[in-house]
This record gives C-alpha cells, sequence and structure tokens, in this order.
C-alpha cells in the first residue's frame, strides 16, 4: 500500500524513481549511440532491483569492487560481474571460484603477486580467471602507468590459473577538474591513453578484448573515443551535490535526497536537522570542498557534522522552524547508500517500495 512522504519518519534516503528511471535510460542511450557496453558500477546503488532495471535498459552487466558484493548479486541472480578492484589473497581466490560457477566472472589486476594468489585457487581447480590489467591514466590510486603496461600484460598472461581479457581504467581526474570543459578533456585522456595502451598490447600478440572505462563525470566524453569497448558509470544513476558542481548534471537530474527533520533551531542564523555524518557521510563536496548538502529549495547549506547532527548556517532571509522536514542533497550519493539499510522509493509525494541495500557494507 502507498504511504506519503509526509508520513515518513526521519531520516531517510529517498530515491524519485522517475528521475531514476530517465537517468539510466540516458545513459544506456549514450552508451548506444557510440557503440560501447555499459556496464554500471552497483556500488552506488547497492540494490539488486536498480540493478535489474539497468540490465533491462540495455547494461551487459554489473561492476562492483569487493567479493562479497558479487556474492550479493550472484545471489539475486545478476550473471555478469566485473570487479574493478584489485583482489588479493587465497581467502579471496576460494571465494571468486566459487562464484565463477554462478556466473560470468573478471578482476582487476595491477601486479603479478597479487593475481598470482587467485590464479593459484583457479589453476588447483582446473581452471581459468578472467583478468583486467589496471591502467593509472593520472589518478595515481591504483595501477600501472602507461607505459609500464605491456611489460605487466605480458607476465600477468603468462601466470597460471588467469586469463588476460583486457585493460580498464578509472579517472578520477574529473572530480578534480574545475570546469566542465576540463571533466570532458580528463575524459577523452582517459579513452585515448586506454585506446593507445590497447593498440600496443594487441600489436604484440596479447588479447584485449576489452578496453573499460570509467567515473560519471568522464563516461560521456571517454566512451566517445575510438577503441573503448566498455564504461562503468556509477554516480549516474542518482547524482548527487558534487556532479552538479562539477557540471555533469542539474539538480533535476538528481534522484537521492535525504528527508530530515529540523530539531533545533538555536539561534536565528543555525538550526540543526537530525540528519549527521552517519547519514550524510562527511564526504566533501567535489571540485571545490563546500559543506556536506544542499538543502532542496533553499540558500543554506549544511555545513557542519556530527554523529546524529548536522549544523545548517541560515543565510540571511532564509528561516527554519523545529519539526520543519527537509530535503537535503547529499555530496556523494554512494557513501549515503552504504550507510542506509533501507531506499524508499517515491513517486509524485507516494512511497511506492522499499528497497533493501542489500550489499550495504559488504566491503570484504
Amino acid at each position: 500500500m502507498f504511504r506519503s512522504v509526509h508520513d515518513v519518519e526521519t531520516p531517510a534516503v529517498l530515491v524519485d524513481l522517475d528521475i531514476l528511471q530517465r537517468n539510466i535510460s540516458r545513459m544506456a542511450e549514450a552508451a548506444r549511440r557510440c557503440g560501447v557496453a555499459l556496464r554500471p558500477h552497483a556500488k552506488t546503488h547497492k540494490v539488486p532491483e536498480v540493478g535489474r532495471m539497468q540490465i533491462a535498459a540495455g547494461a551487459r552487466g554489473l561492476c562492483l569492487a569487493k567479493p562479497s558484493e558479487a556474492e550479493v548479486f550472484a545471489a539475486a541472480g545478476f550473471d555478469d560481474i566485473f570487479l574493478a578492484y584489485p583482489v588479493v589473497g587465497p581467502d579471496k581466490g576460494r571465494r571468486l571460484l566459487a562464484l565463477g560457477d554462478r556466473l560470468r566472472l573478471a578482476v582487476g589486476a595491477d601486479s603479478l603477486e597479487g593475481a598470482r594468489t587467485l590464479g593459484d585457487a583457479f589453476h588447483a581447480a582446473g581452471r581459468r580467471l578472467d583478468i583486467l590489467l589496471k591502467i593509472d591514466v593520472g589518478s595515481h590510486r591504483v595501477g600501472v602507468p602507461p607505459e609500464d603496461a605491456l611489460k605487466m600484460a605480458r607476465r600477468l598472461a603468462e601466470l597460471r590459473g588467469l586469463r588476460l581479457r583486457g585493460v580498464f581504467a578509472h579517472s578520477g581526474l574529473g572530480y578534480h577538474a574545475m570546469t566542465p570543459e576540463a571533466v570532458m578533456q580528463a575524459g577523452q585522456s582517459e579513452g585515448r591513453l586506454m585506446a593507445e595502451v590497447a593498440q600496443v598490447l594487441r600489436g604484440e600478440g596479447l588479447p584485449v578484448e576489452e578496453v573499460s572505462v570509467g567515473s560519471t563525470p568522464t563516461a560521456l566524453s571517454a566512451m566517445a573515443v575510438g577503441g573503448v569497448t566498455e564504461c562503468r558509470p556509477g554516480t549516474y544513476v542518482y547524482q548527487d551535490a558534487s556532479q552538479v558542481s562539477l557540471g555533469t548534471c542539474s539538480i533535476e537530474d538528481c534522484a537521492l535526497t535525504v528527508l530530515t527533520t529540523v530539531v533545533s533551531v538555536p539561534a536565528r542564523d543555525r538550526a540543526v536537522v537530525d540528519a549527521g555524518s552517519k547519514t550524510l557521510s562527511s564526504d566533501q563536496l567535489r571540485p571545490q570542498v563546500g559543506g556536506h548538502g544542499w538543502i532542496v529549495g533553499r540558500q543554506s547549506r549544511v555545513q557542519r557534522l556530527s554523529e546524529e547532527h548536522g549544523v545548517i548556517d541560515l543565510v540571511e532571509g532564509e528561516s527554519l522552524r523545529v519539526g520543519e522536514r527537509l530535503r537535503i542533497l547529499p555530496n556523494h550519493a554512494c557513501v549515503v547508500s552504504n550507510l542506509h539499510d533501507e531506499i524508499l522509493a517515491v513517486r509524485g509525494g507516494q512511497v511506492e517500495t522499499v528497497w533493501r541495500v542489500a550489499a550495504r557494507g559488504r566491503v570484504q
């Protein structure tokens, strides 16, 4: 039975179904226009129901980070998963071996030591695990530099129990770009570097079936580069304040908000809501720091957080009253998903269904 959003206890995470579906359809259509396979990063939502919407719209499969996330989605019936993360350890290898019985599986790698811990488990079982080599396209987090890709790919291809499927990257540089033009350039650079690496590897006889790029800000420009075969955006499904600030979307494209209640107005220029760091996360706004959440329809912002308190600095001319309910657009939607047990899917002010965040807290 539907219920009004006004009857929902706060704090609560709301997802507008109309906006969600529009975001899913837009990205799927963009990938089709580019002739690129779409593999959404489901760490953003961690919800099987949302993943099914993405598959229904044309996504090839899903991207995740950890084996425990993959186990949740495999149990929900998903059959094509890429773990875009350097999974390491014989214990993880045994878990991946079990997952490989149920779905088409691949994982990321950027070292011989890490890849070998997985390959040994698969070799002992007489099987092979697909891997993609992670390329550092400028974020300097994980991945090998483009100039070292050939050497590493050759050595990975020689490891027993493994099969080199391709290369992948994530352009975190897009999150630091100060203008939409700079975001686009970051994506173009990501796509170009990856296509060049793939060409070098293929020229040396190495198999490169997939050239996979990622990140919501750079998705449209990176997937448009010739030679890219797959794109893995995540945040696009919900969008957030950082994506608006980067110019990736407008505030009307943001499906996820946090419903909260004003619990205190201790001064004319300050109000406090019942959504703190345990609800909104403490992630900073990108690309420039600017509080911890935007109040929908207001100029005032959540400027400080403690665990259970969100402190709003009221701009001149705005006021709030105790008991008033607000919607807050978080800085980073992905982290908010992982902080909550459930998501309320709403349409026209009515809660249509409740989704369990099934992969919440799956970090192993």
